[in-house]
């Protein structure tokens, strides 16, 4: 079995791949506060909930967009799973020409699920990832990333409208029955909501647009925090599918690639 980990700010995802079939995911806090071992009881506990043990697990992948966490991380899986994981990064084949003035500029994350994007969906492209940031990766349709668009997430947002302004309560992200609110959690929430799929929709648009004869075809696709993408996906009018697991896929994916370069199996 092939564990797979995306290290976000927020969140730290994992799923466990026998072959092709994803077996197991989780996701639980992002915290650099925590020391290798109580990572290791941590992934331990919720693997022997779903009845997975450590010998189980032959290889690790990794990608992350928290560099403080990785070194940890490390140390944990060598410590108690005996395996040193394969981290996403410089001098890593994942078969994606990065169209970007320094490729080291992008995230590992992105690449890993653009990778993942584009073997499943072809190009071009445009993956939404909703998340600490929302995410605007572009693909093309050679599968060459291209770049992409960077605004503060939804999470973020809202956070900041309670802690800046003094008369905003926190809300709870639902929509509401109507765009024109009567009350305060309702306005916020109707700006929260049609305002996020409004950036999305106009986001694309422009990208669309920039990309000319080269967006025949496009797709978009959203990822990331699932509900957060089935809360504003649906009022945008450009988002076409929901895929939750493209950070897992992308990375099973390249794990694949490496070990066939090596010639394992």
């Amino acid at each position: 079995m092939l564990l797979a980990l995306d290290v976000g700010n927020t969140a730290l995802s994992f799923g466990i791949y026998d072959g092709t079939e994803l077996r197991a995911e989780w996701s639980v806090a992002t915290d650099r506060r925590k020391t290798q071992d109580e990572y290791g009881l941590l992934f331990l506990a919720l693997l022997e909930y779903r009845g997975i043990t450590p010998k189980d697990i032959k290889a690790v992948v990794v990608a992350s967009s928290v560099p403080p966490v990785v070194p940890t991380l490390d140390r944990m899986f060598q410590k108690y799973f005996h395996l040193k994981p394969l981290v996403v990064g410089p001098g890593v084949k994942t078969g994606m020409v990065i169209r970007y003035d320094n490729p080291r500029e992008v995230g590992s994350d992105r690449i890993v699920i653009a990778v993942a994007a584009y073997e499943k969906y072809g190009g071009p492209l445009i993956v939404v990832d909703f998340g600490t940031a929302t995410i605007f990766d572009v693909i093309s349709k050679d599968g060459e990333y291209l770049g992409g668009v960077m605004a503060p997430g939804i999470t973020v947002s809202v956070e900041a409208l309670f802690t800046q302004a003094a008369k905003l309560p926190r809300i709870e992200l639902v929509k509401p029955k109507t765009v024109l609110a009567r009350n305060t959690i309702h306005a916020m929430q109707s700006g929260v909501i049609y305002g996020f799929a409004g950036q999305v929709d106009e986001v694309v648009a422009r990208l669309e647009e920039e990309l000319g004869a080269a967006a025949a075809g496009l797709k978009v696709v959203a990822t990331g925090d699932t509900a957060t993408a089935e809360l504003v996906a649906p009022e945008t009018t450009v988002i076409q599918t929901i895929d939750p697991h493209l950070n897992l896929e992308g990375l099973r994916v390249i794990y694949e690639r490496n070990t066939a370069a090596r010639g394992e199996r």
